[in-house]
């Protein structure tokens, strides 16, 4: 199994330059995911959770929202364009942002209880995510029932429906 995460740096000061965005980029290409999770915090038990999510077009994430507890999230290009996506409760696409690293809009502040997804556009994307912790892996994340999941046959095909690039891992 490929792992979802690299290890967290274990320095004291983290300097997010060229060569830690490119080691998260390198494994991303790698990944049968398409994206990996550099975290910058050193541990789930952390109450701030600061990472670098890298990925390649066509890596799906699954719409979620954080209600358990609730968990506002931010997240910031610092490489490429993604595509953020929110939805209503009951699926339907709520709001699209284009998030470009020096054009226009580049992140998104979400609200704790907001269904939501976000797909790379360019090749090499990478995003800074940051949220409260710590991580219990059973409650971080609702998964939106009306989507499939990561995985799934249908994935690919939902991610096309929903504006995702046609570039399929």
């Amino acid at each position: 199994m490929f792992a979802r995460a690299l290890e967290s740096p274990s320095e004291s000061l983290v300097v997010i330059d060229d060569g830690l965005i490119e080691r998260a980029l390198v494994a991303s290409r790698a990944s049968p995911r398409g994206r990996i999770i550099l975290p910058l915090h050193q541990s789930h038990e952390e109450l701030f959770h600061r990472m670098l999510n890298a990925m390649q077009p066509g890596s799906y994430v699954q719409p979620h929202r954080h209600v358990t507890p609730p968990k506002a999230e931010s997240i910031v290009v610092v490489r490429g364009a993604i595509q953020f996506v929110s939805f209503t409760n009951e699926g339907v696409i709520e709001r699209r942002v284009t998030l470009r690293c020096g054009a226009g809009p580049c992140g998104v502040d979400v609200r704790p209880g907001v269904f939501h997804t976000f797909f790379a556009l360019e090749a090499d994307s990478v995003v800074f995510e940051a949220k409260p912790g710590p991580y219990e892996p059973t409650s971080d994340k609702e998964f939106a029932p009306w989507a499939p999941a990561e995985g799934a046959i249908n994935a690919p095909e939902y991610l096309l429906r929903i504006g995702g690039p046609s570039v399929l891992r």
